[in-house]
């Protein structure tokens, strides 16, 4: 499975983005989707994750609420709409793919995808 994040930019907070993540693979549809972060000079973490057929979904509790993830297997994408945007949502965003669940840690990755950059100015 391959990867490719797009969407990030820079905006105001209290803005919002949608940011896409494009797959392909045949058996892309049976994995699991996430999304992670990393910000200038902290470690990685978990945003939010998808289980292959949305039933069940996980959140970073510093996201909830404001960020949704969605996924449309037939389009083989990912979504995070991500709403509200403050400062500290400032980070490269990557999307990876999980073969298990739940997926709520980069150790449970199998692939990432090229990050996009959200930048938020206060």
């Amino acid at each position: 499975v391959q990867l490719q994040a797009s969407g990030g930019g820079l905006v105001q907070a209290g803005a919002s983005l949608k940011l896409s993540c494009a797959a392909s693979g045949r058996t892309f549809s049976s994995y699991s989707l996430g999304w992670f972060r990393q910000a200038p000079g902290k470690e990685r973490e978990f945003v939010a994750a998808i289980s292959w057929n949305s039933g069940d979904i996980s959140y970073a509790g510093s996201v909830k609420g404001r960020f949704t993830v969605s996924r449309d297997n037939a389009r083989h994408t990912v979504y995070l709409q991500v709403n509200s945007l403050k400062p500290e949502d400032t980070a490269v965003y990557y999307c990876a793919a999980s073969s298990g669940w739940p997926f709520v840690d980069a150790s449970g990755t199998n692939y990432w995808g090229k990050g996009t950059l959200v930048t938020v100015s206060s």
